[in-house]
């Protein structure tokens, strides 16, 4: 196994057991619930439940991102134990986090002239984030050296699909997202904007779909247009999900049954507070390795 790290931010939403399990090191966005700072540390401090309990009944969210200071203590960390470190950033479509990274990296460069630190911008976002890593460990456990795996992620990350529904518009209406007309007639009409994630890490709206069970449907209707092989796609699939299980669920039994030789079943992990707090409950959000994202 090569001797070096790979590391990301909290926002590429996995549980703490899988980061353990993989070996992938993570440092924490922060959010403030209601004027309360708190770390995004994989509802360890707040559970999930709680805090998305806490958004349905007007809680105020704001989130903040790491910034250069703390990556600088983070990264010192692995390199004054004498080890490389390959550091991945939230899409810098969604969040400035990966200037502050860099800056960090410059700052260390000549206290630690030979030791390489790599920031990479993941260009997503999310278990989608966590998916891209998950894969960058199966490649550094494999024996690819650090130089390999930047050029491997970096010629492949726009490979890996996002897709996301929300049920509930009332937090993107709150965050500018959409007018607030917009909102209330897509709540009496029952419409579910449809998102993904384009080429520049940014998250845009593709279609409008009215009713819950259409919008399920359509979301497994991407991942067969785009998915890798087709119905014979082989590779890992995440979701996520803000406090709405069931619909996850629903999802992932309909992506199982039409991808058999999917690896593993579908993975469902919670949407952390960083992006949580941006979309609220009742968002879904399905990752896969697919065709080049172009637009």
């Amino acid at each position: 196994m090569e001797n070096y790290v790979i590391s990301c931010c909290s926002t590429a939403d996995l549980s703490a057991e899988h980061f353990k399990a993989r070996n992938i090191h993570y440092i924490c966005f922060h959010y403030e619930l209601d004027g309360k700072q708190y770390p995004d540390d994989l509802g360890k401090t707040v559970s999930f439940p709680d805090f998305y309990a806490a958004m349905a009944n007007g809680a105020m969210t704001r989130t903040s991102q790491i910034n250069a200071e703390e990556f600088e203590t983070y990264f010192e960390t692995f390199l004054k134990e004498g080890k490389d470190v390959i550091h991945v950033t939230l899409s810098s479509g969604i969040s400035g986090v990966v200037n502050s990274a860099l800056l960090a990296k410059a700052n260390l460069a000549e206290k630690y002239p030979d030791r390489k630190l790599v920031i990479i911008d993941s260009l997503a976002a999310s278990s989608g984030f966590g998916l891209l890593v998950d894969r960058m460990a199966d490649l550094r456990d494999e024996g690819m050296s650090i130089e390999e795996l930047e050029a491997w992620t970096n010629a492949h990350k726009l490979e890996l699909h996002h897709w996301f529904f929300s049920t509930d518009l009332t937090f993107y209406v709150r965050g500018g997202r959409i007018s607030r007309t917009a909102g209330f007639v897509g709540g009496v009409l029952g419409i579910c904007p449809l998102l993904n994630v384009n080429d520049e890490g940014k998250l845009i709206p593709r279609s409008k779909i009215r009713s819950k069970r259409k919008v399920i449907q359509a979301i497994v209707e991407r991942m067969k247009e785009h998915a890798k092989d087709g119905a014979d796609y082989s590779g890992k699939c995440y979701i996520s999900q803000s406090a709405c299980m069931e619909d996850a669920r629903a999802v992932a039994d309909l992506v199982e049954a039409a991808f058999p030789k999917l690896n593993g079943k579908v993975e469902i992990n919670n949407i952390g507070t960083t992006i949580g707090s941006h979309t609220g409950p009742g968002t879904v959000a399905l990752f896969f390795w697919g065709d080049r994202r172009e637009a």
